[in-house]
């Protein structure tokens, strides 16, 4: 064959010594072809590699390095601790033993990744078998996998160790701020209305004042160094864009957003949330780009003080939260455009409200710029608490003031009410206005507490009531608005004739129920999670903790409890009892009032349809409200199990009537028998079916007096449902004439009694039948239909009376078949014999 001297053996390695590529392609003897025998081998050899780093995919190496950096970090972070940090430090380490514990649990989850492949790679290798000789290189890749598989398993360990150290330093963190915010709002200070609390603040005066003089003169002296150097054109072009932004830009953006909304947004619900919104972000954004500009002028210029770094960025941080306060505030009023206002406030009251809002944000500037100015300063214990002291009394007046406005504009509005209503009829309160006053009673409270707390000393805690309420009109503001604009926005978006419901209606084949169900789903899932972020934010800014956990896990520490069974009962923990069911019950009405008023009327089901899933809906709310309750209180669930386990004895023996009218009203919700609006008949009494709960049926009868059924009479006895099949009703008219009588006339003359009736139905048409033949007598058997039962009795009874007119004009007789009476004094002897015929009405 011609390409036999291409295939001459290549020179055999020694024993023991491993083939090379090169031993392969090396010439030896006479080779006519040895390029394309060398490009054959090397092909081979590149796929086998291919097939094999297919089949056994390289590990990725093990992160110890980043598990060896977190160790080193929660070991600085742990060492940190150990001395005194302030209140930016924590938040700076708790932050880095955030960082370090995502970064060590990440770590873990990579590594179990790969010690599952590793452990399917040995599992395909599968178990060694005793006595059965295995090649080196099975041997071999069993070593290295196993090798591989305890170093894995060694740093999953470690991983998830240093996580669970991450946690623990956090925890500490949380306890450490939590314990310093406790220490700080109950420290008392002496009253601000005794000498010893001025003594002091006179003492501590002259000290405090030279810092602050010589804070300011320091600044002010490396300023106009700065300028005798050169022109600041950095800083003047800072001040000229900053006023350019803050004046006519703003108002610019006001204009803009306007115009677009008026032009593009669909729909006057979307126009005015998102007008408010963007309100909001103009009016908070441009006074933080203007301070930012000016800020960065002056820095850029080189002629800011390094000493005032930290005081700048707080005028800065001032400047847009005094803009979000009043632009949140003035987005809610709305007082320029009323025709835009989301809230319901009336424009009266709106005018009244109109000068609080400057005011609070001028008071929160203040605020901000005091406090950072005396830390900056380093002013003494003294002196800022005696600022505490007079910033809380300006809180309080604001507040005060703002509860005296709306105090007066109610009673003006409810004396307009009773006028209108007249002297006699006092106006019934609506449900918003008696919400509106137990937050303004709950106001007065605790207003009242900080004003005595501020008095005996405790100046903190009157500061800091001060501060968490206004931050509770501000954050519920922002909530407020941003819910309404989701929702406008979800159901405006989501709906059956909207450009987005229409294109999925015809794209996908939905329903337009199904798209405004998924519309109103949306809205109230992004509302929940609103409510969500709002609880967390709620006490966050004032150094409590993270978040509503943390809040009601303080209130646990407020009194050493007595365990029992393995609960502690303390005054805390009932406090946080109620709390809880307080919340739970107030959550559960509002969904209760948007599953009724929103999602419900969106679906496709009846009245009786919702009833029960609002029924349904409310119990199990109430019970998840009781079970989150009990938890709060330390009740896990094997313990309610168990307290369930015990009751069931006594539901067994004294409440069986009980269990079984609510399992009955369980089946009629499900099953729905029995309908609101339904005319039953229970026994002997009739009427309408007016509520149904899980525990009885109300039904009103015809003498609007109302007859409470326990729900297992309804199951287990016989009911007669008149409206179940079938709306309608029928009337029957049962009479007869005599023999002689044309019959084929009667019947014409009922049929037209019949048609002449407004209140029969044409369809299904109504019959007049003969019903038979008996003593002389034809029988009639006449049935129209009605619209309802309850419209039966009345046209039967019209019916009737233009059925008795025209026979009787008609000369027809009608009755009922003739009756014979006989008397007799003996079996076998008739004494009297009589006939007696009586003519009768219809039945």
């Amino acid at each position: 064959m011609g390409l036999a001297p291409c295939l001459d053996d290549p020179p055999r390695p020694a024993p023991g010594r491993e083939v090379d590529i090169a031993d392969l392609i090396r010439p030896a003897g006479r080779r006519r072809c040895p390029t394309l025998l060398a490009g054959l081998i090397v092909l081979f050899v590149l796929a086998w590699a291919t097939v094999a780093a297919a089949a056994s995919p390289a590990l990725p190496p093990v992160p110890s390095a980043q598990i060896g950096s977190v160790a080193t970090e929660l070991a600085a972070i742990d060492r940190a601790l150990d001395k005194r940090v302030d209140d930016k430090d924590r938040q700076q380490l708790r932050a880095r033993a955030d960082a370090a514990r995502a970064t060590a649990t990440a770590a873990a989850t990579d590594l179990q990744a790969q010690f599952d492949l590793i452990a399917v790679r040995i599992a395909q290798l599968g178990p060694v078998t005793p006595g059965a000789p295995e090649t080196p290189e099975i041997v071999a890749e069993r070593t290295d996998l196993s090798r591989q598989r305890a170093v894995l398993d060694s740093a999953i360990k470690r991983a998830r160790l240093l996580a669970i150290e991450g946690q623990q330093l956090v925890e500490e963190i949380q306890q450490s701020q939590a314990e310093q915010f406790s220490a700080r709002i109950s420290s008392k200070v002496p009253s601000p209305v005794t000498p010893a609390f001025w003594t002091a603040v006179f003492h501590a005066f002259p000290r405090d004042a030279r810092r602050a003089v010589n804070f300011v003169t320091t600044g002010v002296r490396q300023i106009e160094a700065g300028l005798r150097r050169d022109l600041p054109w950095q800083a003047i072009l800072g001040l000229v864009g900053g006023y350019l932004v803050l004046m006519p830009g703003r108002q610019a953006a006001r204009r803009l957003g306007r115009r677009l909304l008026i032009e593009e947004a669909p729909g006057q619900r979307i126009r005015r949330s998102a007008n408010a919104i963007w309100r909001v972000l103009v009016g908070t954004l441009s006074p933080i780009l203007a301070g930012v500009l000016t800020m960065q002028g002056l820095r850029w210029s080189g002629i800011s003080p390094p000493g005032w770094a930290d005081m700048l960025d707080v005028l800065v941080g001032a400047a847009g939260f005094t803009g979000f306060a009043i632009s949140i505030c003035g987005a809610v009023l709305m007082t320029s455009q009323p025709s835009w206002r989301i809230a319901p406030i009336a424009d009266a009251a709106a005018i009244r409200l109109r000068p609080f809002p400057p005011l609070l944000g001028a008071l929160c500037f203040v605020v901000l710029v005091t406090q950072g100015f005396n830390t900056a300063i380093g002013a003494s214990d003294t002196a800022q608490t005696a600022t505490a002291a007079f910033l809380a009394l300006l809180y309080l007046m604001l507040i005060g003031a703002t509860l005296l406005t709306v105090g007066r504009l109610r009673a003006e509005q409810t004396a307009a009410m009773d006028a209108a209503a007249g002297d006699d009829v006092p106006a019934a309160p609506a449900p918003a206005r008696t919400g509106l006053g137990i937050v303004m009673l709950a106001t007065w409270i605790a207003l009242a507490a900080a004003l005595l707390a501020l008095l005996i000393g405790y100046v903190q805690f009157g500061l800091l009531v001060g501060q968490f309420i206004v931050w509770i009109v501000l954050l519920g503001s922002a909530v407020y608005l941003l819910m309404v604009a989701v929702d406008d926005i979800a159901s405006t978006v989501f709906a059956r004739d909207s450009g987005v419901g229409l294109a999925l209606s015809h794209g996908f084949g939905l329903r337009g129920s199904t798209i405004d169900q998924f519309g109103v789903l949306l809205s109230g899932v992004l509302r929940v999670l609103l409510a969500i972020v709002a609880l967390g934010m709620l006490v966050s800014p004032f150094g409590a903790g993270d978040g509503v956990g943390t809040l009601f896990g303080r209130l646990g520490v407020l009194a050493q409890g007595v365990k029992v069974g393995g609960i502690t009962i303390s005054p805390g923990t009932i406090l946080r009892g109620i709390v809880v069911l307080f919340v739970g019950l107030t959550l559960l009405r509002a969904f209760m009032g948007w599953l009724e008023r929103r999602y419900l009327p969106a679906t496709d089901l009846d009245g009786n349809g919702r009833n029960s899933v609002s029924l349904i809906a409310r119990y199990l709310g109430v019970a998840l409200a009781v079970i989150w309750t009990l938890a709060s209180l330390g009740i896990g669930v094997e313990r309610i199990a168990l307290l369930l386990s015990a009751l069931s004895v006594g539901i067994g023996f004294g409440l069986q009537a009980i269990t079984q009218n609510f399992v009955s009203g369980l089946i009629l919700l499900a099953e729905r028998p029995i309908k609101i609006g339904d005319l039953i008949r229970v026994g002997t009494d009739e009427g309408d079916v007016k509520r149904i709960s899980v525990r009885s049926t109300e039904i009103e009868l015809g003498d609007h007096s109302t007859l409470i059924v326990p729900n297992s009479e309804l199951i287990t006895k016989s009911v007669l449902n008149k409206t179940l099949g079938s709306p309608l009703g029928r009337i029957q008219i049962l009479f007869s004439v005599p023999i002689g009588t044309d019959a084929p006339r009667v019947r014409r003359i009922v049929l037209d009694a019949f048609a002449a009736e407004e209140a029969v139905l044409a369809d299904p048409a109504p019959n007049a039948f003969v019903d038979g033949i008996a003593d002389g007598r034809i029988l009639f058997n006449c049935m129209a239909q009605v619209v309802s039962p309850r419209a039966a009795y009345g046209a039967r009874s019209n019916v009737l009376l233009a059925l008795l007119h025209t026979l009787r004009e008609e000369g027809v007789e009608i009755g009922t078949v003739a009756q014979r009476l006989e008397l007799v004094s003996s079996p076998g002897t008739m004494i009297a014999s009589a006939t007696n015929n009586r003519d009768s009405g219809s039945q």
